[in-house]
């Protein structure tokens, strides 16, 4: 069995590692923090519970897929309203060393950050989709700082610098809607809109009509460019969907029709032949691990 992943609170809020540290707490006996702030950044995951959290004079009610960035020296503390669900979420730190190391490699990964100072927003709602995935790399970052494996020291920076990447990408894209696609090649404009019209048909003569180009040079530029088919290149886009939705609770029937799959079996086949494993057992695997 996998080791657990959660990690019992402690009111501590100061960092021990240098450069980051991240983790997960389920909490149903839950400790006051007294209002405090950090020399580091601090990045929230909201799961689950009845908690506002105080940033400065102002509180802001938190649900299910809300992200919140709280820099350095600024004053907060969660309120707690009631204890009858479990308090769940992800923390996550960085160190401000870090960021500038980061920042040196590319401002890209400091975009958020420079962001949240300059206007003060904190609170980042997003929908399950959005934070599944979100989820998936804080899980899997988790797991390989817990683990045993070789190259564990060589990817937990990787690990940690998609995670941040992604929060940056996500947050940058949602406040330049209208640049997204402005210089992209013709493949990465069809990948864009795959992406998000999942749930949707997505045969060569809908890509070809919404295009205007002919399917056959859809399907030339994608072997050109990452070497399968559109067709291999959506299923996989689908099932990766799936498999982080699994991660977030929603239920199998839902999941696979959600993300365009025609019916259970074609689901199944599919997904076990990307990961060697049912959707069933993939939930049964993760739920072991973040319950016990």
């Amino acid at each position: 069995m996998k080791k657990e992943l959660r990690t019992q609170f402690l009111t501590r809020q100061h960092m021990v590692s240098k450069d980051f540290e991240i983790y997960y707490y389920s909490d149903t006996t839950l400790l006051k923090v007294e209002n405090h702030a950090h020399n580091y950044y601090e990045f929230y995951f909201f799961l689950e519970g009845d908690v506002s959290i105080q940033i400065g004079s102002d509180i802001y009610p938190v649900q299910f897929g809300d992200i919140m960035l709280i820099p350095p020296h600024i004053y907060h503390h969660s309120i707690i309203h009631s204890s009858k669900v479990p308090y769940r979420r992800f923390i996550f730190w960085i160190s401000q060393e870090y960021c500038n190391y980061l920042a040196q490699i590319s401002p890209d990964y400091v975009y958020l950050m420079h962001h949240v100072q300059a206007t003060h927003t904190y609170l980042y709602h997003n929908d399950r989709v959005s934070f599944n995935a979100v989820q998936s790399k804080a899980l899997r970052l988790i797991e390989e700082m817990q683990s045993d494996k070789f190259g564990k020291e060589a990817q937990i920076p990787l690990s940690v610098n998609d995670l941040i990447l992604h929060l940056n990408r996500m947050i940058y894209e949602r406040l330049h809607p209208a640049r997204q696609h402005e210089g992209l090649a013709l493949y990465q404009n069809i990948s864009q809109y795959i992406e998000e019209h999942l749930n949707e048909d997505l045969s060569l003569d809908r890509l070809a009509r919404e295009f205007y180009v002919s399917k056959y040079h859809i399907a030339h530029i994608f072997k050109d460019n990452i070497g399968i088919s559109v067709h291999q290149y959506i299923t996989k886009k689908r099932l990766d969907q799936c498999r982080e939705a699994i991660l977030g609770n929603m239920s199998i029937t839902e999941i696979y029709q959600l993300f365009g799959f025609r019916d259970y079996s074609s689901f199944y086949r599919a997904f076990k032949k990307e990961y060697g494993i049912s959707p069933k057992d993939y939930r049964d695997m993760n739920s072991l691990i973040l319950n016990h």
